[in-house]
């Protein structure tokens, strides 16, 4: 056996381990890829043209040589003196015919210099040109800008589609595996990028509270709960696979004073998990409060927060948002203004920094930088703001032109943060749609705008550092949908795997039947009702049951009906054939044939007159007694 063992081994490594096996054929990912390629071009802002005309990168070179050299060096040859190019062949070489082809021609400096005489090569440098230090920074900043449009994954996209109004909430895990989205038609979608197919379908569908939008996502720092604010008063934390953990308690609405309620009176307007503790928890309310809450803890908060307000009353707070090390928290108010408040032992609700009238309508999103050193917002009045959180008096810029119709809108950083993005709503009868515009933080200036949807507003914007891909999340009142922008070389994971996944085929085990369990001594109540076909087969065909209505009568006509056909009787039927009996009735006037026996019946009468002939044969009318009628 041992032998027959060792033959066979031996025969089978002759053979590939595939021989006998039939391979499935499988596109390439360059296909795949060509089909998500995105078809628009990306708007870049107006440069200042170079002083040179367009010309190669080579022809660039030479010019840049020729600006720093300005006469070579003289040539070996007195005769080749003056010439610029390869120097030119012997006459032996001419003579003997040892050289292939049409020599090159020699190019005088005088052909340089001289207008008259013709120019061959790249064209000169306008007049007066001169290499400075000024122009290679230019050349320099171009660059630069070419690389940083380079590295932004724009040249492919995914739709991950299923909401049916706008989505107003997004949230990806730090590893960059599922994908958050909430819309405003009360849903959460929950996406699996390891387990999506090509068909792009979610996996779970929640609805947190009925009747309320879905505002804001946020996953933990370990990404195994997520918080999921909604219009509601209350927020609810969801483990990973989306099931409930629990809700925080609602406050009391007749209490006057907000640090006395244990929880939000009304709708929350914005909420995030903290940066680095699992069990911190900002939301912001329409109440006038912030509140950090933990998570062991649903039925009462860690710490209320009311801002300062110019009049006394309650102004909501639009949004909020955690500093990256969790240090200090900034809230957007409904009056415009802009509160930032450092968490340190004993601190209450006096804001440490606090700008007035920041914006001239309701902020939707702030964000903090990495670096402790900008705070980026973005608000109804349509524009984005860049603060030096060193010097909170005035902006460093102010980017306009910026429609904003969602209370969502945000901003966010790239993941070096050298770019500001954030999105564009649409206009009515606007030829351009949703933008994502991406600005330089270093230069403060526009760097680019890419269209995301022709007919749909940018919301959310992210991107994330370990997919190095772009999130935008689209809609309107009729749709909505999360778009996806990647690049094949750049990005890594994410869409790259759902995409080149095809969806698997359904097999016969696919399909499952059901048993049919037939109890007849279980109550009526719990009893399976057997099958009622022939039953209904027989009321079918009872007209009564089946409300049919009544066909028209053949024959002589029978129960009170008369029938249809031409005469009753064979005779009769030969007559109106034959034109012998004719039906009259219907070219006589009913007036007349009713005058006419009129004659016959008072001489006649033969129904009424013969009835009273004998009690009554002459008309006996009643006496008055009234005088003045008589």
């Amino acid at each position: 056996m041992e032998d027959e063992a060792e033959i066979y081994d031996g025969i089978r490594a002759q053979f590939p381990l595939t021989f006998g096996k039939k391979s499935k054929p499988q596109t390439p990912l360059e296909a795949l890829h060509n089909t998500t390629r995105r078809s628009t071009t990306i708007e870049q802002p107006n440069h200042s043209t170079a002083s040179f005309p367009s010309i190669s990168s080579s022809s660039k070179d030479w010019l840049n040589s020729v600006r720093k050299k300005s006469i070579p060096k003289p040539l070996q040859s007195e005769s080749d003196q003056g010439l610029v190019g390869p120097p030119r062949p012997s006459s032996k070489d001419e003579d003997d015919g040892e050289l292939i082809g049409p020599p090159p021609p020699p190019v005088r400096l005088d052909s340089v210099v001289d207008d008259d005489g013709p120019e061959v090569g790249p064209p000169r440098p306008p007049e007066g040109f001169k290499g400075s230090d000024s122009d290679e920074d230019e050349d320099e900043e171009e660059e630069e800008e070419e690389n940083i449009l380079s590295r932004i994954p724009l040249s492919n996209e995914i739709v991950l589609k299923g909401h049916t109004k706008v989505v107003a909430a997004l949230a990806v895990d730090h590893s960059g595996s599922r994908v958050l989205s909430g819309s405003y038609d009360y849903t959460v979608r929950m996406y699996d990028f390891q387990g999506m197919k090509r068909d792009l379908s979610s996996f779970r569908q929640l609805e947190p509270f009925e009747g309320h939008q879905v505002r804001t996502l946020s996953w933990s720092p370990t990404a195994g709960f997520f918080l999921c604010v909604t219009g509601s008063a209350q927020a609810k934390i969801y483990d990973r696979d989306g099931l409930t953990i629990g809700e925080f308690m609602k406050g009391d609405m007749y209490i006057r004073d907000l640090k006395n309620t244990k929880g939000h009176i009304s709708g929350l307007t914005c909420g995030e998990w903290h940066p680095n503790k699992k069990e911190t928890i900002l939301t912001s309310s329409e109440d006038g409060s912030l509140r950090i809450w933990d998570v062991n803890d649903f039925n009462s908060q860690k710490q209320v927060i009311k801002p300062k307000l110019a009049r006394p009353g309650r102004v909501p707070v639009t949004t909020c948002a955690w500093e990256r090390d969790g240090k200090s928290i900034a809230g957007g108010i409904g009056d415009g203004s802009i509160q930032i408040w450092n968490l340190k032992p004993g601190w209450g609700s006096r804001p440490d920094m606090h700008v007035q009238k920041a914006h001239s309508d309701d902020i939707t999103g702030l964000r903090f930088s990495s670096d402790g050193r900008h705070l980026l917002s973005r608000s109804f009045d349509g524009t984005l703001k860049v603060w030096d959180l060193r010097q909170m008096k005035q902006p460093l810029k102010v980017f306009e032109d910026l429609l904003n119709n969602y209370a969502q809108t945000n901003v966010s950083f790239s993941p070096d943060e050298q770019l500001i993005f954030t999105g564009t709503s649409v206009e009515r009868e606007s030829p351009t749609g949703g933008l994502l515009c991406f600005y330089d933080r270093e230069k403060l200036e526009l760097v680019s705008k890419v269209g995301i949807s022709p007919t749909c507003s940018v919301v959310q914007c992210l991107w994330h550092p370990r997919l190095n891909q772009v999130f935008a999340t689209v809609g309107d009142k009729s749709q909505g949908g999360t778009h996806i922008l990647y690049d094949p070389t750049m990005s890594e994971r994410g869409a790259l795997v759902c995409v080149a996944r095809a969806p698997r085929k359904k097999s016969v085990d696919d399909f499952e039947i059901k048993p049919v369990i037939h109890n007849p001594h279980a109550l009526p109540l719990f009893r399976d009702q057997p099958s009622r076909k022939r039953q209904r087969e027989k009321i079918l065909k009872d007209p009564a049951k089946s409300h049919r209505p009544e066909l028209p009568v053949t024959g002589p006509g029978f129960g009170g009906r008369t029938g249809t056909s031409s005469g009753s009787l064979l005779t009769q039927y030969l007559l109106k054939q034959g034109g012998m009996l004719k039906e009259t009735w219907m070219e006589e006037d009913p007036r007349e044939a009713i005058l006419k026996y009129a004659e016959a019946a008072e001489k006649e009468p033969k129904f009424i007159a013969p009835a009273y002939a004998e009690t009554q044969p002459k008309p006996v009318f009643a006496e008055s007694d009234n005088e003045d009628e008589e």
